[in-house]
């Protein structure tokens, strides 16, 4: 089992707003073998810990009917100082979605919107520490921020979370920065500025490693997940963007 090292500005944590959390823990035990943990009602509000082959991956909260917020995937990225990292956003043309608080023993928490209007959460260190494994099955591997505003966007992770970026691509059709470059990088802002339907705000996507592509895209549908992109075969492995059975996305790769 890999252990995972995270760095200040990295990808730390993600996890699912759901309306249905029975449904979608049964969905993902499917596709990613995932076991759960629910946490305690009155201190986490039923919070649930996803783990693979044992090592924690991901987190699962109910998404209230009130919410006004559709059933999403969310990236965490670790911080140092969740208040001063709050003010950067601000600073630096984004907003607090909400505000710093304290998870009782795991750390501290907000959600932030970045400079180009995605939602991004951000994650300071307590007992929780992250990801404890990724790029094996059924964990993820790669977090991509899908930009409307990318120069703005790029700066904004720059500047808010201290990104050492390096420019992949840069022509026409295809804009891509990452945090860190090469074999090394964590993540990736992409301009979709030219493909993102009319109404979708910029976001960040997940993606997930799988045995065989394939198959995940057949035990998805058959669970009640869509297909939104086919699998197709990538310099980065064969990749599929599909959306599970309460409309979230996230994608699959057997790389």
């Amino acid at each position: 089992m890999s252990k995972h090292t995270i760095a200040n500005g990295d990808p730390c944590w993600i996890d699912l707003m759901t309306s249905d959390p029975d449904k979608s823990r049964e969905f993902y035990t499917r596709l990613f073998g995932w076991t759960y943990e629910e946490g305690d009602q009155e201190k986490y509000g039923g919070y649930i810990t996803a783990f693979a082959n044992g090592a924690m991956v991901a987190g699962m909260m109910k998404n209230d009917a009130g919410s006004g917020y559709p059933d999403v995937w969310t990236t965490y990225l670790r911080v140092e100082d969740i208040q001063a990292t709050a003010d950067a956003a601000v600073a630096a043309g984004g907003q607090v979605l909400m505000g710093p608080m304290e998870v009782p023993e795991q750390g501290h928490m907000a959600m932030l919107g970045d400079a180009g209007g995605a939602a991004i959460g951000a994650w300071q260190f307590g007992g929780h520490t992250g990801f404890q494994a990724t790029g094996e099955p059924g964990t993820p591997y790669w977090h991509e921020l899908h930009a409307r505003d990318y120069a703005a966007s790029v700066k904004f992770y720059q500047d808010v979370f201290g990104w050492d970026t390096d420019v992949m691509s840069d022509t026409e059709d295809f804009r891509y920065t990452t945090l860190g470059s090469g074999r090394d990088s964590r993540a990736g802002i992409m301009d979709a500025s030219h493909f993102l339907p009319e109404g979708v705000p910029a976001n960040w996507q997940n993606y997930f490693t799988v045995e065989n592509t394939d198959a995940g895209v057949e035990i998805a549908t058959s669970l009640g997940g869509q297909v939104l992109h086919p699998a197709e075969d990538t310099p980065f492995g064969r990749i599929a963007t599909l959306t599970d059975p309460t409309g979230a996305l996230f994608r699959i790769a057997q790389r």
